[in-house]
């Protein structure tokens, strides 16, 4: 083990140096390193046939221990004009050196340094994409174009590897056409040049074009999509279409070889396309194949635990990112709070929110959300003014989350002074989720003319979600006046945004206007405007079970009927009756309250209670806001079977206990 002067050779041995030479491959080897230099200084002379090796393994040994001046030292050495082929080997090792440490300009010079070493002293084709990629790496698309042009005199354009690295400079350049004519002109390409001109395109933000070229390649009969390909194409697949998504799937499915960059590329497409179950789904096939995640792993994984309230698999995570002492990491900590407070532990949350070796803006904001979003705002209040106090300033999206939570608990006037604070202290120009935080604050507390006014006044055009905001609390308050100028307002702006629709529908259904409601109804069927149909996600073990309403796909549906009627007949004996009027969904059939029966959150609860030990907590993640029938009956169902119902729907976290719910039943 290199280490200490006491382990050189005693006699003068030069392979056994050359050896020890070789094995220096940190800073802590640098006193070995730099004695066996000295020893071979005295036992090669210049001439020696091992002197060549013996610079090109110091170098290399010189830039692994990141010695870069040392390795310059022994380059330096060079002098002979006869000894062009031997320094054009010790040029490329210390340029690989210098780019690999990011160090391209250095990297440059060095390369421009090389012909007046003498005419001997030439760049080849292992220099070329050594140089080409440093200049990428520093933009410099006018020495890249002067590089690119030599080799082209030299006929080495056409080598692969230098094709490779000037696809790569083009496109980091943003010349994406130029890197596109390098990639036409190959003869030979093979998968990196694919994955080149895939990342190029990409990286440049031609998202359409680089999917062009990944399914050109993936539908090639002889491709073999490798980690790099499915890396190359994630940049273009921020909102990509299911088609493309499910493409890259198979393409990842058919890699012989699976490396991690390949499962995070894929789970992050999941992730930012909104896929959680899949995200999920394929986190736990990771873990069944044995394949040990790491940071990026865990932080891309979490946000869905969070959104499918998958307890369980956020835990093992938890667990995962403790064994393997990746705390403290201020993105991982931020993301294990999100996803115990989506999950509705808020304990959890805290606990991870407390032990916090450091904290952000991001951190105390997604304490401040949690507490929001359980309804618990007063406490999400203190905790802003904690903030406060450390002297730490609230950013845009801090100002996000305090508004949100005043909104959830009602605070009307602390949510006000929040604002104008926000704007007259803190100098932070609202945006429209401040605004729409604002409308909804109000209209939640019955000002509906206020927050007419108010949308009235703004500087800023109102978009979809503030309209929206005000359409919900005309619905909650029976608003028709206002409902409808917030309602044509929507039409305008997002003619086929199937939930406002539906709102309109059951005001005017509210107000039994039912002619109205036909109308509507109609006019969604003209439009060809379905409703999106509600869904609730459960977690049982290592899978994940989706419900719709009416659902009778699932295995176990005639058991899952059977508890439901059981369930619904022993809250009816505690008074329930089923708030029909109160349905978010327009009905067609007569029996209505069978209808309510069978959302698909009342199914969910069913199966849990099935398929868990008492006392276990319920935990149900919904794509639409639940209804007020669902939200009355789970609370009944906690208070007779003992449970915690967690439901979280599209807008806020219901924690209910014995009867009771975090919201205090203001939603």
């Amino acid at each position: 083990m290199p280490g200490s002067r006491s382990h050189l050779p005693a006699t003068g041995d030069a392979d056994a140096l050359l050896r020890l030479v070789a094995a220096c491959r940190a800073p802590a080897h640098l006193a070995s390193l730099r004695a066996a230099h000295a020893r071979l200084l005295l036992l090669l002379h210049p001439s020696h046939p091992s002197a060549a090796p013996a610079r090109v393994k110091l170098i290399q040994a010189y830039a692994a221990c990141s010695a870069l001046p040392a390795a310059h030292a022994v380059l330096n050495s060079l002098c002979s004009p006869d000894r062009g082929a031997a320094a054009t080997i010790c040029f490329n090792v210390l340029i690989r050196a210098l780019t690999a440490a990011s160090l391209h300009r250095d990297a440059l010079r060095l390369f421009a340094s090389m012909r007046p070493r003498g005419s001997a002293c030439f760049p080849d084709h292992y220099t070329y994409p050594l140089v080409l990629k440093s200049c990428a790496a520093s933009k410099d698309l006018q020495l890249g174009l002067q590089i690119h042009s030599a080799v082209a005199k030299l006929g080495l354009d056409a080598n692969r590897y230098v094709a490779h690295s000037a696809i790569s400079m083009y496109a980091r350049c943003g010349c994406p056409e130029d890197a596109h004519r390098v990639f036409d002109g190959m003869q030979n390409r093979d998968v990196v040049s694919w994955n080149a001109m895939i990342s190029g395109f990409a990286r440049v933000g031609l998202f359409e074009r680089a999917v062009d070229v990944f399914k050109e390649f993936v539908a090639l009969p002889y491709s073999i999509p490798d980690a790099g390909t499915i890396a190359s194409i994630l940049p273009a697949m921020g909102n990509a279409k299911a088609e493309d998504i499910v493409l890259v799937r198979k393409a990842f499915n058919e890699m012989q070889l699976k490396e991690l960059i390949s499962w995070n590329a894929m789970l992050a497409i999941y992730a930012n396309n909104g896929y959680h179950v899949k995200a999920v789904g394929l986190f736990l096939k990771m873990e069944k194949d044995g394949v040990e995640p790491d940071s990026m792993t865990v932080a891309t994984v979490l946000p869905p635990c969070g959104e499918l309230s998958t307890f369980s698999a956020g835990k093992r995570i938890h667990e995962i990112i403790k064994k393997k002492g990746m705390l403290p990491n201020l993105l991982l900590e931020n993301a294990l709070t999100d996803m115990y407070a989506s999950c509705g532990s808020l304990k959890d949350a805290r606990n991870v929110f407390d032990s916090m070796s450091a904290r952000d803006v991001i951190s105390w904001t997604s304490i401040i959300s949690a507490y929001g979003k359980h309804g618990h705002g007063r406490e999400a209040v203190d905790l802003f003014e904690k903030m406060l106090g450390l002297g730490l300033e609230p950013d845009s999206i801090a100002f996000v989350a305090v508004l949100a939570a005043c909104s959830h608990a009602g605070l009307l006037d602390v949510g006000k002074r929040y604002f104008d604070s926000m704007t007259c202290r803190y100098h932070i120009t609202p945006k429209a989720e401040h605004y729409t935080c604002m409308v909804d604050l109000l209209g939640r507390a019955g000002c509906i003319g206020e927050a007419y006014d108010f949308i009235m006044t703004m500087p800023i055009e109102p978009n979809e979600r503030v309209w929206g905001a005000l359409l919900q609390a005309c619905r909650i308050h029976s608003n028709m006046d206002v409902g409808l100028v917030a309602a044509d307002s929507l039409f305008r702006l997002v003619p086929e945004q199937t939930g406002y629709y539906v709102l309109l529908s059951n005001m005017y259904a509210r107000a039994g206007r039912w002619a109205d409601v036909t109308s509507v109804r109609n006019a969604m069927a003209n439009k060809g405007i379905k409703k999106l149909p509600g869904a609730s996600i459960v977690e049982l073990g290592d899978q994940v079970h989706t419900f719709h309403i009416g659902d009778r796909c699932h295995p176990q549906s005639e058991m899952i009927y059977q508890k439901l009627d059981e369930l619904l007949g022993r809250i009816r004996g505690m008074g329930y009756n089923p708030e029909v009027d109160a349905t978010l969904h327009d009905v067609e059939e007569e029996d209505k309250e069978r209808h309510l029966s069978v959302h698909s959150e009342k199914l969910a609860i069913a199966f849990l209670l099935i398929n868990t030990s008492p006392g276990t907590p319920i935990r149900v993640a919904m794509n639409l806001r639940t209804c007020g029938d669902c939200h009355l009956a789970a609370k009944l169902i906690s208070t007779i079977t003992s449970r915690e119902i967690i439901l979280k729907d599209s807008n806020r976290i219901h924690h209910i206990v014995q009867g009771g719910c975090s919201c205090g039943d203001y939603w």
